[in-house]
C-alpha cells in the first residue's frame, strides 16, 4: 500500500472511532434536562450539615420513600452554606435544613436558585441563660448573645421584642430588622452578635442569649429550660430546598408528600416529646 493510500485509510478509520465513540457517550448518559430521565429518577442526593432536621429526615421520612422505591445518596457538609453551594450547583439534590429567610439570603448573596418547595416540622429559637432562671432577672447594662447571620439575627431581635425588652421599628420587615432598627432598649441591654454555631458554648459568659434550634439540638440543650421561645413566623418555617428546576419533579414531590403522610404524622406523635413545632399543614 503506497503512503497516500495508507493516510487515506488511517483518516478513515479515525472518523469511524470518533463517531461510534460519539454515539456510545450520548447513549449511555442521557442529559440531566432530559425530561423522560428526571421522570425516571429513583436515587435522591441529599445533603446533611449538624442539626435535626437531615436526621429526622433520615429516621422519618427516607424509610417511607424506600418503601416506594426510592434510594438515597448522602453527602456530609461542615455547615449549610456549603450544603446550599452544592445544592445550587446540582451536586445535590435536596436539603431539609433551612427556613425561606435563610435561603433568600442564600438567593440574593450567592446568586442562588434555591426553592422551598413543603414545610417541614421546626425547632423554635428560644431564650436561654446560664445565669439567671426568670426573665424577670433582667438588669440594667446586662449582656445578651444573639446570631449574627442575617436571617437569625432578625428572628433574635423579634424575639427579645416578645420578651419585652426592646421596640423594634414597625415599620420595618421584621424577617430583616437589625441592631439599628431598635428604637427602644430601655434596659440599655448590650447585644453581642456571634457567629451561630458559637452561641450555646459561649452561653455562661453572657446574661442571656438566643439560640436556635439546631444549636439548641447539637448543644444537647434541653428546649424545656428556654425561658421563652418563639412564634414561628412563616418566614422561618424550616422547608424542603431543592433546585429551582427540580421544584415540580416528580422525586421532589414525592418528598413533599412523605412529610404529609399519615405514617409521618403517626412517627411525630410517638417521638415528638416537645422540641418540634410542627405546621399546621402536616398535623
Amino acid at each position: 500500500m503506497t503512503v497516500k493510500k495508507l493516510a487515506a485509510a488511517t483518516a478513515a478509520l479515525l472518523s469511524a472511532a470518533l463517531l461510534l465513540s460519539g454515539c456510545g457517550a450520548g447513549a449511555a448518559e442521557p442529559a440531566a434536562s432530559d425530561p423522560a430521565a428526571a421522570e425516571a429518577k429513583t436515587e435522591i442526593r441529599y445533603g446533611k450539615a449538624q442539626g435535626p432536621y437531615t436526621v429526622l429526615f433520615e429516621e422519618a421520612i427516607i424509610p417511607i420513600l424506600q418503601e416506594e422505591g426510592y434510594t438515597f445518596e448522602k453527602t456530609d457538609f461542615s455547615d449549610l452554606l456549603q450544603n446550599d453551594l452544592a445544592l445550587n450547583e446540582k451536586a445535590i439534590d435536596v436539603n431539609v435544613e433551612q427556613h425561606q429567610a435563610y435561603a433568600s439570603n442564600f438567593n440574593e448573596a450567592q446568586g442562588g436558585k434555591l426553592e422551598l418547595i413543603g414545610p417541614i416540622p421546626t425547632v423554635p429559637a428560644g431564650l436561654f441563660s446560664g445565669r439567671h432562671s426568670s426573665l424577670d432577672a433582667v438588669a440594667d447594662g446586662m449582656t445578651v448573645a444573639v446570631p449574627n447571620d442575617a436571617a437569625n439575627t432578625a428572628r433574635a431581635y423579634a424575639l427579645l421584642q416578645k420578651a419585652g425588652w426592646i421596640k423594634l421599628d414597625p415599620a420595618k420587615d421584621v424577617a430583616t430588622v437589625t441592631k439599628n432598627d431598635i428604637v427602644e432598649n430601655p434596659k440599655n441591654l448590650d447585644f453581642q452578635e456571634l457567629v451561630n454555631t458559637t452561641v450555646a458554648a459561649t452561653l455562661p459568659d453572657f446574661d442571656y442569649a438566643v439560640i436556635t434550634g439546631s444549636i439548641v439540638y447539637n448543644a444537647k440543650i434541653d428546649p424545656a429550660t428556654a425561658l421563652l421561645q418563639e412564634d414561628i413566623l412563616p418566614h422561618l418555617v424550616l422547608g424542603v430546598a431543592v433546585h429551582e428546576d427540580n421544584a415540580d419533579a416528580p422525586w421532589a414531590r414525592a418528598i413533599v408528600d412523605a412529610y404529609a403522610s399519615d405514617e409521618f404524622k403517626a412517627y411525630m406523635e410517638e417521638n415528638n416529646t416537645g422540641l418540634w413545632w410542627i405546621p399546621e399543614e402536616l398535623r
